[in-house]
């Protein structure tokens, strides 16, 4: 890896924007950011970027909840899924990811915490987008709000089991998203708070009673809010009015134009701040894929113009859009600044994972994770600890 300078940069930092700058990188992580001026001489470094005429320098985004791209989906349980899946995600501008599961049987549940565990230990090196978790998604739901979870593996929510699955995982999962109405005592969601991992509501049926029950006992995120879990209604405000009333939940939202009316969007940056907000992809093997048909979880998944839609029901089947994409969504339908673009996209990602240390911004010392973009907005270098892991052809020629 040893030393890459990016020269003559539009860097986005925590709170200001450097015009003229340059970022040196040594190893994984980010020596030193200055102005060109002071530029120490890059004359023995085995790349340097020059990203005069760029938009702009940010640091990598985060997908906290992505189940495949390329054609393959982490429930594969195979290494060389997760390891095509790290290198599409890299070509999206996303550095650093959550491996997401699906409903499963509780066996293969096992057996891909087990390989994620073994991929993390063994080859999650830089180069490509950096898997620093599992969020594990089901199987403790609601059959009422399943969408694109197969039933026939839902089960109630189980401490133990997830004691045994966390064990196998390596301490790795970090994020569940379950049905907190239909755990007895909060015997699960007791664990998770001892154990730190977030509680997710999601594919969930609660009551608006139910929801801020659960929210008052430890209940912090809401996963992909609006889909999947009981919408407001003016009689029961449900899971969706509870999540956006209660200031200390963060929620996941889908930015595809596709999950939900673009202008909610407006409705949620006034009820929940932009510090509570992160941007998903929910993305699936089809991600990056041209149109199809596709596996998730057992199921035909049929995509087309966009859209990703079990063939069995016409239920929403996760997504195929990109985390830049996603970005550029949110600048356009909300009219964000770059700054606030990459607080929905990067840094809080990081905050609410407890990586802020080395991940989500631009600065000395942190994890060389970090984006150029083209003057239209599209990814045209990734770099993932310090290493490049895409470059668009003809782009620094």
């Amino acid at each position: 890896m040893g030393s890459l300078y990016l020269i003559n940069a539009t860097i986005v930092l925590e709170d200001s924007i450097l015009y003229e700058g340059f970022i040196h990188i040594k190893e994984e992580k980010i020596e030193s950011i200055g102005g060109m001026g002071n530029c120490p001489s890059s004359a023995t470094a085995d790349r340097v970027v020059d990203c005069r005429g760029k938009q702009y320098v940010i640091p990598g985004m985060i997908d906290i909840h992505v189940h495949g791209a390329a054609g393959f989906d982490f429930m594969d349980g195979k290494q060389e899924a997760f390891e095509e899946i790290a290198l599409a995600l890299a070509k999206e501008g996303t550095t650093s990811f959550l491996a997401t599961t699906i409903t499963n049987p509780v066996s293969y549940l096992s057996h891909t915490l087990k390989s994620l565990e073994r991929y993390r230990a063994d080859s999650n090196g830089p180069g490509a987008a950096e898997m620093i978790g599992i969020h594990l998604e089901g199987p403790f739901i609601n059959k009422e709000q399943k969408g694109a979870q197969p039933e026939s593996a839902i089960i109630l929510p189980n401490a133990n089991l997830f004691k045994e699955w966390q064990e196998l995982s390596g301490d790795a999962i970090k994020i569940i998203t379950y049905a907190p109405e239909l755990d007895n005592n909060f015997e699960l969601l007791t664990e998770l708070k001892r154990a730190n991992v977030i509680p997710s509501m999601g594919h969930t049926n609660a009551s608006y009673d139910e929801s801020i029950h659960a929210i008052t006992h430890g209940v912090t995120h809401a996963t992909h809010l609006f889909n999947g879990m009981k919408g407001m209604h003016h009689r029961d405000p449900g899971v969706v009015g509870a999540v956006l009333l209660q200031d200390d939940v963060h929620v996941e939202i889908i930015p595809d134009g596709i999950h939900f009316h673009p202008d909610l969007l407006k409705l949620i940056i006034k009820m929940k701040r932009l510090g509570n907000i992160l941007a998903i992809t929910d993305g699936m093997r089809a991600k990056g894929m041209p149109d199809g048909e596709y596996d998730l979880g057992g199921q035909q998944v049929t995509v087309r113009d966009g859209k990703c839609l079990l063939t069995s029901t016409g239920s929403l089947a996760g997504s195929i859009v990109t985390m830049n994409s996603a970005r550029l969504n949110l600048a356009k339908w909300l009219e964000l600044s770059i700054h606030e673009q990459i607080q929905i996209t990067s840094s809080n990602q990081a905050d609410r994972l407890g990586l802020s240390s080395r991940k989500g911004s631009i600065k000395t010392g942190k994890d060389a994770d970090i984006v150029v973009l083209g003057q239209d907005g599209a990814v045209e270098l990734t770099i993932c600890r310090g290493a490049i892991a895409f470059e668009r052809n003809g782009a620094f020629s």
